[in-house]
């Protein structure tokens, strides 16, 4: 059975413009409760401070507002795509970590990767080394998070963290820990961190099955290399504009809505979930072809019922 999150609103990419000040996470709360009755399986925020591109608008924290819904949630499980391993330190991120998943009865998806949007770091005064060292900390830093979610006390020395008989408690409830998704798609040195320690790989944002199906490829070489199965690791996609509609008509109203600048329709289709109910159906049957199991999509109009009652009233029943 394939999976379906949906990213809720926070402002990151303007999704909250026009709400009054003081009345965002009304939009953000209904949004979580609608995705929760319609029978998503998870709901996911970016980790990002500030909008993109750069503005004075709104954007909500990912781990507060996640905590927040948990306590107004039931079933949804809670993840980010993806937290920025620079942003917290591992062994406070553990922390975090294991909070809401207890907090929430066990539903926390964690989402974690070496970051990547520059001006955030720069405006919010963050260093920004190397791609390799940034990568060379996640690697660190997801071991130090399993280690403080498994042990009673953790030591851990490496080049860049260093934690000394840190005490995690309560531990989460999930055992033997929440899945660490790692997203990225860095063929010689991201994958090969998913294929030592994550339980998830996510790819997409754009993408088609084939690009999928070449990272896949590359995953599995680095998996063979470390001695793992590729099968221990979940698929798991990320859709940038799940964009559906009833009809023609109504479909092309949104293409040329969302469509980003500098797109053509073409690039725009082929590289996201747009369609009526039966084209998306079949495309999301062509990336459970190549592996994946689990979809992460953002609905550029999920501030309003009708896209996310479609999709889940006529595709997501073609998967149960």
């Amino acid at each position: 059975m394939i999976r379906f999150g949906s990213f809720i609103p926070q402002g990151w990419l303007g999704e909250l413009k026009g709400c009054a000040h003081g009345r965002e996470f009304e939009a953000i709360r209904n949004v979580a409760l609608q995705c929760e009755r319609l029978g998503f399986d998870s709901i996911w925020m970016y980790d990002h401070f500030i909008t993109l591109p750069a503005t004075t608008a709104a954007c909500f924290e990912s781990w507060t507002t996640l905590s927040a819904l948990a306590a107004i949630t039931r079933n949804l499980g809670l993840g980010q795509l993806v937290t920025c391993n620079s942003y917290r330190y591992p062994s406070v991120l553990a922390k975090m970590g294991a909070t809401l998943d207890v907090i929430s009865n066990g539903r926390l998806e964690l989402g974690i990767g070496a970051g990547w949007y520059k001006l955030e770091y720069d405006a919010y005064g963050i260093p920004y080394p190397k791609d390799s060292v940034r990568i060379a900390q996640l690697r660190e830093a997801v071991q130090i998070i399993k280690k403080m979610w498994t042990e009673d006390e953790s030591s851990f020395h490496g080049r860049y963290y260093t934690i000394d008989n840190a005490i995690n408690s309560p531990k989460p409830i999930q055992k033997p820990h929440p899945p660490i998704l790692i997203g990225g798609e860095g063929k010689r040195l991201t994958l090969r961190v998913v294929a030592e320690l994550a339980d998830r790989c996510n790819f997409g944002g754009p993408i088609t099955p084939q690009r999928y199906k070449e990272l896949r490829e590359v995953l599995d070489e680095h998996c063979r290399a470390v001695g793992r199965k590729i099968d221990k690791i979940q698929k798991t996609l990320i859709v940038d504009y799940t964009v559906i509609a009833k009809n023609r008509a109504a479909l092309n109203e949104k293409i040329r809505k969302f469509k980003p600048n500098g797109v053509s329709k073409a690039q725009f289709v082929e590289g996201n979930l747009v369609g009526t109910p039966v084209e998306i159906i079949s495309r999301i049957e062509e990336f459970i072809d190549v592996g994946v199991t689990y979809i992460m999509m953002r609905f550029p109009d999920m501030m309003k019922n009708e896209p996310l009652e479609l999709f889940a009233d006529k595709v997501m029943p073609a998967f149960r």
